[in-house]
Parts: C-alpha cells; sequence; structure tokens
C-alpha cells in the first residue's frame, strides 16, 4: 500500500467532460468512471461519492465542482480522485482554489491515473504547471478556432447553423438551401413585400404550408421579422457585427430584400393620431404682429389665422377661409410663371451652352491625359536609371515622390474638371421646367405640392393682412414678374389711333 494517504482518508471520484471543442479527444465520461473505479480498488482508495459534470471548465462557476469544493472545506472528504488535473481545473481561479486548499490542510492529496502527484512543494509545482498547460491549451486552441473562422469568413463560407429555409451539408461543409422549404421563404417575402400582410399574416400562411416550430405551434412575430431582416437569404451574412458576402445559394433578390425593409421601417414607426392636413400653416406670417399664421378647423371649414403669440400686443387680425387664400395664392403664383416661347427659347440656348462645354472639357481632359501620359513615361526613366544605379537612391525617392504627386493632381483635376462642368446646367434646366409649370401647379388641387413652390418663390416673405395676401417673390422668380411687366401686352396711348403693327412696349406704370 501507497505511504501518501491512509486507507481512512475519504476521496470524492469527480468526471468531467464538456461538448466545447477542447474536449473534443478526452475520454466520454462513462470511460472515465470506468478507469477510475478500477484505479481506486487497484490503490485501495476509499470513494464516498461519484460526482459527474457536463460543462466547460474555462471559466469558474462550475456548480458541482464549487459543491465539492465546499464540502472538502466542511471535512466531508480530503481527497479528489480524477482522471487528469485538466479535468478539475482548465483556468486559474479554480487551480488556485485547490492549490489554496492543499496548502491549508483541508485537501491532502489528489489521484489521477496517468499524473503522478504529492502533496509536497515539488508536487504542488508540478500540478500548476499542469493546470498552467491546461489553461494555455485551451487559450491557443480559442485563438486557433477564431483565427479559422475569420478565414473561413473571408472565403464567404457562413461559419455557424444555417439559417431557416438552408441546410448545413455536413458532405462538403456548406450551406445549401433546404429544396422543402426554400420556396415557401421566398412566398413570404414576396407576400410581405405587397404591403397588404402583417407578420401573423406570414406566420398562418407557413402553418398553412405545415412549417412549424419544433414544438409545433406557429413561429412567432420576432422570428418572422428576424428572418425578414436576415441578410443571408440574398447572398451576404453578419459575422460580427459586419456584412460578409457569401458564396451560398440566395433565395430572394436583393431588391425584394430592400422592399421587405423598407415595409418592416415603415410599421416599426409610432402610430400618431390622424390629423386633419392643413396645407398652408408655416407658409405665411400676420402682417400685423409678424407672428405665423395657424389654422384650425370650424363648423367643417379651415381657417387661417395669426397665432397672436405676443405678449406685447394685442393683434387684432381676421380669420380668413382656405379657399379665398388659396384663390389668392394662385393669382401670386401665376404673376412669376414663366411663359412657354421663354421657357423653350431658354432651354434650347441650354444645350448650345451643353455643347460648347462639352468640347471644352473634352480638351481640357486630352491635354491632362498627354500630361499624365508623359509624366509616368518620365517616372520609369526614373526607374530604369535608379535601377541600373545612375540615379542615387537619395535622388531617386524624392523626385518620385514629386512625379506621383503632380499625377495624383492631374488625375483629380480631370475627374473634378468631368463632374462638374455642367453642374449648373442640370439645376436650372430643372428651374425652367419648373417655372414654366407654375401656372399648372397653381391651378391643380394639390395645396401641399402649392406650398412647396410658394417656399420656393418666396421664401419667407409671405404675409398675411387684412385677409389680404402679400409677398415679393425672390432671386430669378423675381426677374421673371419684372420682365411679364415689361413686356405686357399693352396698346401705346396718345392721340394718334391705335395700331397693331406697331411693337409692344412696356408699360410706363
Amino acid at each position: 500500500m501507497p505511504d501518501s494517504f491512509q486507507p481512512s482518508q475519504k476521496f470524492f471520484l469527480y468526471a468531467r467532460k464538456s461538448t466545447d471543442v477542447e474536449d473534443k479527444q478526452i475520454l466520454s465520461i462513462e470511460s472515465q468512471i470506468a478507469e477510475l473505479r478500477a484505479f481506486a480498488k487497484q490503490e485501495n482508495i476509499c470513494v464516498v461519492e461519484e460526482l459527474v459534470e457536463k460543462q466547460s471548465a474555462k471559466i469558474p462557476g462550475r456548480p458541482i465542482f464549487s459543491e465539492m469544493m465546499r464540502r472538502i472545506e466542511k471535512g466531508e472528504a480530503s481527497g479528489i480522485l480524477a482522471w487528469h488535473p485538466d479535468r478539475l481545473a482548465r483556468n486559474s481561479v479554480d487551480g488556485g482554489q485547490i492549490i489554496y486548499l492543499l496548502d491549508c490542510g483541508r485537501l491532502t492529496t489528489l489521484k489521477f491515473p496517468g499524473f503522478w502527484f504529492e502533496n509536497n512543494s515539488q508536487g504542488k509545482f508540478m500540478l500548476s504547471i499542469a493546470f498552467g498547460q491546461s489553461k494555455y491549451y485551451v487559450d491557443s486552441l480559442s485563438e486557433v478556432t477564431k483565427r479559422g473562422l475569420r478565414q473561413k469568413v473571408r472565403r464567404g463560407e457562413y461559419p455557424s447553423l444555417a439559417p431557416f429555409g438552408y441546410l448545413n451539408d455536413v458532405r462538403t461543409k456548406t450551406v445549401v438551401p433546404d429544396k422543402n422549404k426554400a420556396k415557401f421563404v421566398k412566398q413570404a417575402f414576396e407576400l410581405y413585400s405587397k404591403g397588404n400582410s402583417r407578420l401573423e399574416d406570414i406566420s398562418n400562411f407557413l402553418a398553412q404550408q405545415g412549417i412549424l416550430t419544433r414544438g409545433g405551434k406557429s413561429f412567432k412575430r420576432d422570428k418572422i421579422s428576424s428572418m425578414f431582416s436576415n441578410p443571408f437569404y440574398y447572398g451576404y451574412f453578419r459575422y460580427t457585427g459586419e456584412l460578409y458576402p457569401g458564396i451560398h445559394e440566395p433565395i430572394i433578390a436583393k431588391k425584394l430584400f430592400d422592399k421587405v425593409q423598407e415595409i418592416l421601417k415603415q410599421r416599426s414607426k409610432p402610430k400618431r393620431k390622424e390629423k386633419i392636413p392643413k396645407a398652408f400653416t408655416g407658409l405665411l406670417r400676420c402682417g400685423e404682429c409678424e407672428k405665423m399664421v395657424t389654422a384650425e378647423i370650424q363648423k367643417g371649414h379651415i381657417y387661417y389665422r395669426c397665432t397672436k403669440k405676443s405678449q406685447n400686443y394685442r393683434c387684432q387680425q381676421p380669420f380668413i377661409r382656405e379657399e379665398d387664400l388659396n384663390r389668392q395664392l394662385t393669382v401670386m403664383m401665376q404673376k412669376v410663371s414663366l411663359r412657354q416661347d421663354w421657357a423653350e427659347w431658354m432651354l434650347n440656348k441650354l444645350k448650345e451652352e451643353e455643347k460648347l462645354s462639352a468640347q471644352s472639357c473634352f480638351a481640357f481632359v486630352q491635354e491632362n491625359q498627354s500630361k499624365i501620359k508623359n509624366l509616368k513615361l518620365k517616372l520609369q526613366l526614373l526607374l530604369d536609371s535608379f535601377l541600373d544605379q545612375v540615379v542615387e537612391r537619395e535622388s531617386y525617392l524624392p523626385k518620385k515622390s514629386e512625379m506621383l504627386s503632380k499625377i495624383k493632381t492631374l488625375e483629380e483635376q480631370t475627374i473634378r474638371f468631368e463632374q462638374k462642368q455642367n453642374d449648373w446646367l442640370e439645376p436650372f434646366q430643372s428651374w425652367i421646367k419648373e417655372a414654366a409649370n407654375t401656372t399648372k401647379i397653381a391651378k391643380s388641387d394639390n395645396l401641399f405640392t402649392k406650398k412647396e413652390l410658394l417656399l420656393k418663390i418666396f421664401g419667407s416673405n409671405l404675409i398675411l393682412v387684412n385677409k389680404k395676401a402679400h409677398g415679393e417673390a425672390q432671386n430669378a422668380w423675381a426677374a421673371i414678374r419684372a420682365a411679364r411687366r415689361c413686356f405686357v401686352v399693352e396698346p401705346r396711348v396718345g392721340i394718334e389711333p391705335t395700331t397693331p403693327s406697331l411693337p409692344r412696349t412696356c408699360s410706363a406704370n
């Protein structure tokens, strides 16, 4: 019988195995217990209880191990029988607790079939090394595993369980569409994209197709919402919060996915109490106290009035019905509308200007490309001279940097000129068309479109006083109004009779 312990000593038999990667090659629980029982019989070890735990030892907090330590402190046993030290601890906290109990004498010995231990300074030193090796193995394996996953992600391979509608192919280690479910996933996206179905309706649709949870119930709203938000279905996937392109076969098109996201976004907004829209609020100011004009509904009609928020002045301005205000604003808009013949003439001139601008741009780009080509030739000559040791490194490096800088500057100039040469043409064309369309908008029933155009024409210059709207057009709109005044059709006034053939003139008034 060995001298290291007495037959009266009591031992806990502790066996552990987790489902983690680091325990892949470890004996099963049954095998550990069988070997430990045989070893206990061989060494005449008194086992008071067998403790089995199926949990990783990477971090502290194993309930059965913690209870075993507590019972050892109480004196229920003074030894532990385990298959290897790494079954007891793979982290510094649990390993330190075991060595501490050995130091204070509450734990007198440890027994392992394949590892020598004796409760002295050398034995505890070797035990701490074994615990350290176990921790190092776990940490190193974790780093290797993460590195492998990152490499897998870079290749476009999904490093996790396939989402609903897909399967993990164990033969090729890839993710493939589930032929039985993929078509229903696509139909669910298409059904929701029409905007007439709720998440509950999609759940019912899937249930009708026999697609249920493992418990035989319909999918909940959050599960459907999660599926609709998963980019995996159009060929991408998220890993650690970042989006990656995948090599798996997509079930739906990106366009369909985006449409579904838009509907989800709209429906996620809190519903507000529906109000009757008042088109001209925020458009006019009171001509008396300069406060904003608001609107309210009285007897089924919309009225506009001053907010009367001035604390130092009591405004006396009356109400005005929306119909009356709309008629006045329509007239004001018509006065700044651009005549169709003027619009056509201006658009034709812009086309001519665009052609000239294109010719100028082409010449500029050609010149810059020629300069870039010459610089690249010089750069190559400089490199050849350096390689032939004609030019020293001290002279080569700054000269190379200078040439590269010039090439980059010319390239940016070319791109900038191509992008901005016609920057003013397109906005000007849009304004001409909008100005020519002003009369049509003014006569339309869409008051909100009319308000947008009024803000462009008058800005914050519109006022309401004594039920009359006033305002000065700004910028180009003011020029149109001035031009219309000048070229209004008027006969000459004088003693002589009116002659229709005489040229039309600007009114002196």
